[in-house]
């Protein structure tokens, strides 16, 4: 028996890998796996790296650390459907990382990631790659990238999926984007509203908020709110707004409800099918604060157009709005107060308010929330704004001092908003006196000073508003409230300068207010803005000539011309023509200058400085001390009766009122007993007429003048016996004269005597008056010259005199200066024709008092520039 061979195995081809299993617990070694050929072991490295990545953020940067990003981007493409899965579901977690999604975006994978989304791919890449992309979607520089590579569409159509986690991802990523305008307007481009509306029926809260914020974003644009529209959206809104279990969903609902009540369209329709008052009984009863507020929110944004306002009032809203003002939450309060503020354009909401919402806003005024005064505040200035009831009703309902306690808020809207409603109020005498009597004028003082400049020209409006009367001035005066005003014209805001130089103008009617600004330099800082052609306003041109005519001497240098209402009082002086900017220097500078070629200045001062003489016919010089008073008195025009007498003088230079109350007639006349000195004419007199000028005189204390310096003796400007002798005598035989027109001949005719007498024209070339005037400053060793001195005076000598006396017996007449020496004086005549009748009268004619050629002539005035050429 042969015996058995053993057959021997056949060993493995040498090139063939023998199958190897391996075990890795180290993230690095699956890192490796990544870059092999083999689809198994990629897609099992995958899985695991996926496994991984979800246990938390370290992990996520483990990987980013170990180079694991780079490759798995390269098998987003890859060719096996499971290995293009799973790096897919890998990237829709890892991309939460901030890390990861830089290093995403500088590999540029936004177009692999998108191509996911195709609708042959499998719903669970979809779920990743749409979660990759509404994670990345949170920076800008992804949502760009995602919107250039054609994101959006895809997106879009993956809200219809049928799986939840598509539709979630797929809605967060939109909501998103629609943060940018362009891809709001791609989206509506797309039709989107439809399939966005659709997910509001979602099972699924999270879906359903997503899908109303998105809806909140997109319906700031018209265009989707009239798509909204058109696809009945405002019913579903509704719906949620009716169903209680869907309350965490009502603040957002309400959100969109807000934007599409911007469009009139929108109101009609929401009003037409009762969702309007379901909207507003809906606010009103709600128990959820921020639901009150978001409602209250979106009736302000409607309350934007008159014809929203309308049917919001056709529909009671008012109503809910005071509602909404007892909420105990103070954001609902705000809102519903914005929301008054808003409905206030209506007159008929306006009138609701009256009895209905201002007592409940006082009250909001009280309140330590500062937002919350200041909605307040601002619906109550919208409601008193040209609504004298409201602001009566804003009074009745003790609102004063609520409002002047807000002017010291630390909010600057709260202050401006309670200075507007003052204003408001103040437009009313008995409101305005009641106002100050809670002490405004001290309490504007802090907002005077804010450096906000709403505050700031609100304030100064309500300066203007309640600075009416001299009690209010002078107590704004002594608080310091005079330096901010004066501070605030120089503004770079407009409305600030403007309201500003109101209320400097109010101010200036109060000599020492007046007086005190012009210290200050009111006077020079309205006369550089008027100079600027961008800066002035009218209130600022209004404010420099109220001030210029409590500076009569600044006025006629500057402007040539005093009108009938400006009084020549004592301490005027006539410096001659300025221009404009030029600083006039006080009169006591020019006192102490010594005399110089320059053109003489004429001082109008009838206080004398002697003590009162034993009799007319004493003869003593002229020198300081004391002043003697007539106590005949002049005749003074209605407007100026009610006014204390009073000095004015240049910018430096005092003007004291004096203390002695006045005689009915308003104007005292000045003597000097160094008067017969002066004037021999007086020696003819009669000595029953002296003794009875002796009679009448008196002694009067010497005048302090304000703004100088202490000393061992004040200065006082030089006296003018002549001059208050010629106040006396035409006090004495012009003032009885009934007619006016022979008043204005006969003290023409007295004032041509006194300088000089008639100059006929051809003769006015010998008239040596320049020689007499040399004389007279190197007599007085000044360039000042009191009017009374001049004896040889031609035009705008004699202008001056006439405008002076006829000032103190209520002669109307103004001093306009001219050209080469001219001036004049122009009066109001009625044509001799219209005196008696009864009935409205045309106005009276202008007329030229000629003091030179013929003394006592009238001329009338037709063609200015040609008659006053002839004339003078």
């Amino acid at each position: 028996m042969s015996k058995k061979i053993k057959k021997e195995v056949e060993p493995p081809p040498k090139d063939v890998f023998d199958p190897l299993i391996i075990e890795s617990k180290k993230a690095a070694t699956v890192v490796l796996m990544l870059h092999s050929p083999e689809e198994e072991i990629l897609a099992k490295a995958c899985e695991a790296i996926y496994k991984f990545a979800l246990k938390g953020e370290e992990n996520k940067t483990t990987l980013l650390e170990l180079g694991a990003v780079e490759p798995l981007t390269k098998l987003l493409t890859h060719e096996d459907k499971i290995v293009r899965r799973n790096a897919t579901m890998i990237f829709g977690i890892l991309a939460s990382n901030n890390d990861v999604k830089k290093l995403l975006r500088e590999l540029d994978v936004m177009n692999s990631v998108i191509a996911q989304l195709a609708p042959e791919e499998e719903v669970v890449i979809h779920e990743f790659a749409s979660l990759c992309l509404a994670n990345m979607s949170a920076e800008y520089t992804s949502k760009v990238q995602i919107f250039e590579h054609g994101g959006l569409e895809p997106l879009i159509r993956l809200l219809s999926s049928p799986d939840p986690d598509v539709k979630k991802n797929s809605m967060e990523c939109i909501y998103n984007l629609v943060q940018d305008f362009q891809c709001r307007t791609t989206l509506q481009e797309l039709n989107a509203i439809p399939p966005i509306l659709d997910l509001l029926k979602s099972e699924y809260p999270i879906i359903q908020l997503l899908a109303l914020k998105t809806l909140g974003v997109i319906t700031n644009d018209k265009e989707s709110r009239a798509m909204l529209r058109d696809h009945q959206g405002l019913d579903h809104l509704i719906k949620i707004l009716e169903t209680k279990e869907l309350n965490d969903l009502h603040i957002e609902a309400l959100a969109v409800i807000a934007n599409c009540l911007e469009d009139m369209d929108t109101i009609v329709q929401i009003q037409q099918t009762g969702g309007l008052k379901k909207l507003l009984s809906f606010a009103e009863n709600s128990t959820i604060p921020d639901i009150q507020k978001n409602a209250a929110k979106a009736i302000t944004k409607a309350a934007y157009d008159p014809e929203n306002r309308k049917l919001f009032h056709e529909q009671e809203v008012e109503k809910c709005l005071v509602a909404l003002l007892g909420s105990e939450n103070d954001g609902t309060k705000i809102a519903a107060s914005q929301a008054i503020s808003a409905m206030c354009e209506n007159s008929g909401s306006k009138n609701f308010f009256n009895n209905q919402g201002i007592p409940q806003l006082i009250q909001l005024l009280k309140s330590d929330n500062e937002e919350v005064r200041e909605a307040a505040g601002l619906a109550l200035a919208n409601l008193t704004t040209c609504n004298p009831a409201n602001a009566h009703a804003a009074a009745e309902a003790d609102g004063i001092d609520p409002l002047i306690n807000v002017l010291s808020s630390k909010r600057d809207g709260a202050i401006a908003n309670a200075a507007m409603v003052l204003t408001n109020m103040a437009m009313q005498e008995p409101l305005r006196q009641n106002i100050q009597n809670h002490g405004i004028m001290h309490a504007i003082i802090s907002p005077l000073h804010s450096a906000n400049t709403v505050v700031q020209s609100k304030a100064a409006l309500t300066v203007a508003s309640t600075a009416c009367d001299a009690e209010a001035r002078s107590e704004l005066r002594n608080s310091g409230g005079l330096e901010p005003l004066v501070e605030l014209l120089r503004s770079k805001n407009d409305e600030v300068r403007k309201h500003a130089s109101w209320a400097v103008m109010v101010c200036a009617g109060d000599e020492l207010t007046a007086n005190e600004l012009c210290r200050l330099g009111a006077l020079d800082v309205l006369e550089e803005v008027n100079l600027s052609g961008s800066r002035k306003n009218k209130f600022s041109e209004a404010a420099y000539n109220k001030l210029l005519n409590n500076n009569l001497s600044l006025k006629y240098s500057q402007t040539g011309y005093l009108s009938s209402s400006n009084i020549i009082n004592d301490g005027f002086y006539d410096y001659g023509r300025i221009n404009p900017g030029t600083k006039l220097l006080p009169l006591k500078e020019l006192c102490l200058q010594e005399p110089s070629d320059l053109r003489a200045i004429l001082l109008i001062n009838s206080k004398s400085d002697v003590s009162p003489p034993s009799s007319m016919e004493d003869k003593s010089d002229a020198g300081y001390g004391r002043s003697i008073s007539s106590s005949s008195s002049l005749r003074r025009s209605s407007k100026d009766k009610t006014k204390k007498s009073s000095y004015h003088f240049s910018a430096g230079f005092g003007s004291p009122t004096e203390d002695k109350s006045e005689p009915a007639s308003g104007r005292n006349t000045v003597l000097s007993k160094s008067a017969t000195k002066e004037k021999g004419g007086r020696k003819g007199r009669g000595k029953k007429e002296e003794e009875k000028v002796k009679e009448e005189e008196e002694v009067m204390a010497v005048p302090k003048f304000v703004g100088e310096e202490s000393s061992d003796k004040e200065w006082c400007p030089p006296s003018d016996p002549d001059f208050s002798m010629y106040v006396y005598e035409v006090t004495k035989s012009i003032l009885p004269i009934t007619s006016i027109k022979e008043q204005i001949e006969v003290l023409a005719k007295y004032v041509a005597e006194k300088m000089g007498g008639k100059i006929p024209k051809e003769k006015l070339p010998d008239f040596s008056w320049e020689l007499h005037i040399s004389e007279l400053k190197f007599q007085l060793k000044s360039n000042v010259i009191p009017i009374g001195h001049v004896k040889k005076g031609i035009f705008y000598h004699r202008a001056l005199l006439f405008k002076a006396l006829a000032d103190r017996i209520g002669i109307g007449c103004s001093l306009v200066r001219g050209e080469y020496g001219r001036a004049w004086n122009e009066v109001k005549l009625l044509n001799e024709s219209q005196k008696g009748v009864i009935g409205s009268l045309p106005p009276p004619e202008l007329y030229v008092v000629d003091l030179m050629f013929h003394p006592g002539g009238l001329m009338k005035l037709r063609s200015r520039e040609a008659d006053l050429y002839r004339f003078l």
